[in-house]
């Protein structure tokens, strides 16, 4: 009994995968990089090298949440980093002050950043282009200084230590970067779906018209208010998603996460999502992952290790020539450009084939 029923599922299984991803193109082509990804721990990386992946995926979340910001409602931020920031110091105080474990600080640490988003969307509301990203932009400067100015609490450029999730007896401290990887991975996997589900769902309907046109979303009685307050929400859940977690898997929050304090810039937590989503295709959801994998291949592993001999302005002038490459020759997109290929070689189906499918 219990086999048959196993051999029922199995079957199933196999026929929504078949169905659904198989014969699906661009399904399939994200299904072999995603078992890719899954084994790079197994391909000759070194694992004090996996933490550059690591960081890869908790960025590629803050990534696509800007996509969905910016790329799918129109919302223009120059401070991303904030979201990534605030879940970030907010368990990490949680921990400190209160000894919390990370299972209540990282929950607790996503409400406080989704009343963030909360809180700068109202005003930012009032603005719109480029107005707006330099509002958006304001916010993590004014934090830091906030921090800076209260450093007995906040530890100014130090930062706070946090207790990272991996410690033994559960994982050696040599598998550790292999659990964090992994851990990271998954997130970045669960929360791609997430965001996905949203950007195709009613919901993400409403944020492409408004992104297309405003005023004629409130002609036909949707209010844009509640939804780009919506869009600002959902944002900064899953940036302060990675930002928290990022907190516990390298055990420190920072001002850096913010700000570049010398130079008073946005640090890379707020131009590489921009500069990925550009990368891989804005307004795709899938496109920023791509592009956070290539900026960090390059950036952080081919340039810092493969190519370990050249001097650092060369390696800036050649990664930068390469990107402005990249984007010049595929403008819509890396991974858009590949998917619509590919959706070119998918077969045409029956009518009656896709209403059973749906039914």
């Amino acid at each position: 009994m219990v086999t048959n029923t196993l051999i029922r599922y199995v079957k199933k299984a196999y026929t929504n995968f078949a169905t659904h991803v198989y014969d699906v193109p661009p399904r399939m082509l994200a299904f072999l990089i995603l078992i890719i990804i899954a084994n790079l721990p197994f391909m000759g990386i070194p694992t004090d090298r996996l933490a550059i992946f690591t960081t890869a995926n908790l960025i590629a979340i803050l990534a696509v949440s800007w996509d969905l910001l910016v790329g799918r409602t129109g919302q223009i931020s120059l401070g991303h980093a904030l979201f990534y920031g605030v879940g970030a110091y907010a368990t990490a105080l949680l921990y400190k002050y209160l000894s919390w474990p990370w299972w209540t600080t990282i929950p607790l640490s996503i409400i406080i950043g989704v009343g963030v988003a909360l809180i700068i969307g109202i005003p930012c509301l009032r603005f719109k282009g480029p107005y707006l990203a330099l509002v958006t932009m304001a916010f993590p400067l004014a934090i830091v200084g906030f921090f800076y100015y209260y450093r007995d609490i906040f530890r100014g450029e130090t930062g706070l230590s946090v207790k990272q999730i991996f410690t033994p007896p559960i994982v050696s401290y040599s598998q550790r970067p292999i659990a964090n990887y992994y851990l990271s991975l998954a997130l970045l996997t669960i929360s791609s779906i997430i965001i996905y589900k949203i950007a195709t769902s009613k919901t993400g309907i409403v944020f492409v018209s408004i992104l297309d046109d405003e005023l004629g979303s409130k002609a036909c009685g949707i209010n844009t208010t509640k939804y780009k307050l919506l869009s600002f929400a959902i944002s900064g859940l899953f940036g302060s998603l990675a930002g928290a977690f990022a907190a516990h898997l390298t055990g420190s929050a920072n001002p850096r996460y913010f700000i570049e304090k010398t130079a008073l810039i946005p640090t890379e937590y707020s131009l590489v999502p921009i500069i990925a989503t550009i990368l891989g295709g804005i307004g795709t959801i899938y496109g920023p992952i791509v592009g956070v994998y290539i900026y960090y291949t390059l950036n952080s592993y081919i340039f810092q290790y493969v190519i370990s001999g050249v001097d650092q302005p060369t390696r800036i002038l050649v990664f930068m020539a390469i990107i402005i490459f990249l984007i010049v020759k595929w403008p819509r997109g890396i991974a858009r450009t590949i998917v619509e290929k590919l959706e070119d070689l998918q077969e045409p189906r029956e009518v009656e084939e896709i209403l059973k499918e749906k039914c």
